[in-house]
């Protein structure tokens, strides 16, 4: 078959495979990241091989990285920085010193468990650390937790993914390199959540002024943030008839 057809099916196959599986866990009240592994395994390249990554080359790459991207503003657009505000210790916490010990518990485990090198294993470790939006927002619809706990757990799986990204890359960048200097591992982690929260920040600041202050733009096109105040909910024009439903 010609590859742009492939590519093309697979693209099909994937996205109908995604909405099924999310039906089926909706209609047998269950997370629905159970029947994407399911379905992810079983059309792979483990279980029928109808779907094969490797046929977008180069292209996988990006698409994950864009798809990850979606993945994490879309969690974002759902925490609210007041209830943020709430559990910004607690938060800080898991962040921190949970990152830290999962990563440090997790290579041991992997190593004295499963046996494995100990570079490898914490590279298993550093790829664990990282819960997602994608998982805890299906388990937190199926469990009615109280909001402190939800808003805690939801803001963890969202802040934690750009954490665990540049955890394993730096820990993938030792193991090839065998540049294993502590000091130099902490501070490349650091260095990077900086950056990423300053332009990120910075970004988001601007697009948010330049949103107020287009006139231009109509308001089908203008994205908007809600605050919750005591109850309420400050909303734009843009948000009246959410507000209203």
């Amino acid at each position: 078959m010609d590859a742009s057809f492939l590519i093309t099916l697979s693209i099909v196959l994937t996205v109908a495979a995604g909405i099924g599986a999310q039906v089926i866990a909706d209609y047998l009240k269950l997370p629905g990241i159970v029947f994407l592994l399911l379905f992810g395994i079983g059309l792979g390249p483990s279980g029928l091989n109808w779907l094969r990554p490797a046929i977008l080359g180069d292209g996988l790459e990006t698409l994950v990285s864009l798809s990850v991207a979606l993945i994490l503003f879309e969690g974002g657009l759902s925490l609210g920085l007041r209830e943020l505000g709430r559990v910004s210790g607690s938060l800080r916490n898991l962040v921190t010193i949970g990152t830290l010990i999962t990563f440090v518990g997790g290579g041991m485990a992997a190593h004295w468990l499963g046996e494995f090198p100990w570079t490898i294993a914490f590279l298993y470790a550093s790829l664990i650390v990282v819960t997602g939006p994608t998982v805890i927002s299906p388990l937190l619809k199926q469990v009615q937790a109280d909001r402190q706990v939800s808003t805690l757990l939801e803001g963890e799986g969202v802040l934690i993914d750009p954490v665990g990204a540049i955890l394993a890359v730096l820990v993938l960048d030792v193991v090839l390199n065998g540049d294993a200097d502590l000091v130099g591992l902490i501070g490349g982690l650091v260095l990077r959540l900086s950056l990423g929260v300053a332009i990120g920040g910075a970004g988001g600041w601007l697009m948010g002024w330049f949103i107020k202050k287009a006139s231009f733009l109509s308001d089908d096109l203008k994205i908007y943030s809600c605050w919750p105040v005591s109850g309420a909910c400050l909303r734009s024009r843009s948000c009246s008839l959410a507000n209203r439903a």
